[in-house]
């Protein structure tokens, strides 16, 4: 891939992702639950590199990495989007997304098609790199084994995680509760750190230490803009602010005993 090349990735993958994110925009308008925002999003971003991985096999770029690419996007995006309709089906309203359309007002139709464009933009790294990835035609090497297991684990673990949460909710003496066992207990976000942890295998499968896809170490922004992203902008900061609201002292004393992102043994100093 060369300059033009790589040039032509970023406008398709940025040219999917914004359309994609105004159908988002459509779907809220008509259905009210913000929910529906992150599915398209996560079925967005997976088609996006699995597009591309396609368009590699089609340009005649060797098989096997095309291939895992395609592997990796549909395994990731079907297990995270099923996972989010699944939960959005059963809510009026994603909170985050309510929150921030109560204090628009009038504005809230504007505001959140803007928003939606800005998370359609910050996601074009995360698009690139799996197109990145599948576009190297160096052979399988090493690091491409690495990333297959490393995706495993990130894709199990943020399953694990998901599917604790979804049983401790289901328990009717748990109601009202904050989960704090199992992953939940090491991690406020086990399941933000496991997504986070799996953007890694991309770098792996797009870089080559010969020189031969000098683009592929673009790739890297992948996992610095997850982590951004989860950290910072739209991840902990506003499910936090929510979940303080909700329970109070109890959260705070969660926070002060248990890691907010990777997981640690929870410390004994502050009591339940």
């Amino acid at each position: 891939m060369g300059f033009a090349g790589f040039l032509a990735a970023l406008a398709a993958v940025a040219a999917f992702l914004s359309v994609a994110m105004s159908g988002a925009w459509l779907v809220w308008r008509r259905t009210g639950n913000a929910g529906w925002v992150d599915t398209t999003w996560t079925f967005a971003l997976g088609t996006a590199g699995a597009g591309g991985a396609v368009a590699a096999l089609v340009a005649g770029l060797p098989a096997p990495r095309p291939l895992v690419v395609i592997a990796f996007a549909a395994a990731w995006a079907l297990r995270l989007g099923l996972h989010i309709a699944r939960r959005t089906g059963g809510i009026s309203d994603d909170p985050r997304y309510a929150r921030l359309a109560q204090g628009w007002g009038a504005d809230a139709p504007r505001q959140m098609f803007l928003l939606l464009q800005k998370q359609a933009l910050v996601s074009i790294p995360l698009g690139l790199a799996m197109v990145l990835a599948a576009w190297n035609p160096s052979p399988l090497g090493g690091g491409d084994w690495v990333a297959v297991v490393l995706l495993v684990v990130a894709i199990a673990g943020e399953g694990l995680a998901d599917r604790q949460l979804l049983t401790f909710r289901t328990k009717p003496e748990n109601r009202g509760r904050i989960c704090d066992s199992g992953l939940w207990s090491w991690s406020r976000h086990p399941n933000y750190f496991f997504e986070w942890l799996g953007w890694f295998a991309y770098p792996l499968l797009a870089i080559d230490l010969a020189g031969g896809h000098p683009f592929g170490w673009a790739a890297f922004a992948a996992p610095v803009c997850m982590y951004w992203l989860l950290i910072h902008v739209s991840g902990i900061p506003p499910l936090e602010a929510h979940m303080v609201e909700k329970h109070g002292a109890a959260y705070r004393a969660y926070q002060a005993r248990v890691s907010a992102f990777f997981p640690l043994p929870p410390s004994r100093e502050t009591a339940p």
